[in-house]
C-alpha cells in the first residue's frame, strides 16, 4: 500500500508557516516526502512500446461506415484499458450516434474539419481543436469539410470499444493516410 503523499506546492510552501502552523520543508523534506511515497514503480527505464502507421491495424467497423480506424495501442498492445487510435473520416463521414457507460473519450483533430455534437449541442471543430466527451454523453463526430477529417482518438477506460473496432472489415491505409501520419515508406 502507497504512503499518503505530502504536496509540497510553492503556494503552500509560501503559506506554511503562518497558515499551516509547521516551518516551510527544506528541500531535502520534500524530496525525501516524493521518494518514500513512490508505490513500487520500476528502478531502471522500461522500454516504451513503439509503432509506426505501418504497424497499424485499421477497421471499418460495419459495412455501411464512412470512418475508418487505425488501432495504435488496445488493451491487447499496451496492457492496460485503454484505446488510442487514428480515426479517419471520409467527406461526409460521421460516427453513429453513440455513448459510454463509463469511459472518456478524447479527441484531438490532426487535419480537416467538422463538427462535434454531444447531447445536441454542435460546435465546429479542425486541426489543433481538442475534444473531450464525458461518459454518457451521446456523441456525434462528422466531417463538414471538402477533404477527409483525422484525428487522434482515446477512450479510457477501453469498455470493449478496441474489441468492437477489432471485430470489424480490416482496410488498408492509404498513400494519403500515411502522409497525413508523417510517414512515407521508401
Amino acid at each position: 500500500m502507497c504512503a499518503s503523499p505530502r504536496y509540497y506546492t510553492p503556494d503552500a510552501v509560501a503559506r506554511t508557516g503562518a497558515q499551516m502552523n509547521e516551518p516551510p520543508p527544506t528541500v531535502s523534506q520534500a524530496m525525501t516526502a516524493i521518494r518514500t511515497t513512490a508505490c513500487d514503480l520500476p528502478n531502471s527505464c522500461v522500454l516504451p512500446i513503439l509503432k509506426s502507421p505501418k504497424d497499424y491495424q485499421a477497421y471499418r467497423i460495419s459495412p455501411h461506415d464512412t470512418n475508418r480506424l487505425a488501432l495504435v495501442f488496445d488493451p491487447t498492445i499496451a496492457n492496460m484499458s485503454l484505446t488510442y487510435c487514428v480515426e479517419i473520416f471520409d467527406v461526409g463521414g460521421r460516427t453513429p450516434p453513440n455513448r459510454h457507460q463509463i469511459a472518456v473519450e478524447m479527441f484531438f483533430v490532426l487535419k480537416g474539419e467538422g463538427r462535434a455534437i454531444c447531447d445536441g449541442k454542435a460546435s465546429p471543430i479542425r486541426a489543433g481543436d481538442s475534444i473531450l466527451v464525458p461518459p454518457n454523453g451521446i456523441h456525434v463526430i462528422e466531417n463538414t469539410g471538402s477533404g477527409r477529417l483525422y484525428t487522434l482518438t482515446l477512450l479510457v477506460p477501453n469498455e470493449d470499444f478496441a474489441e468492437l473496432v477489432r471485430s470489424g472489415i480490416p482496410v488498408t491505409l492509404d498513400e494519403e493516410d500515411m502522409a497525413v501520419l508523417g510517414r512515407r515508406e521508401a
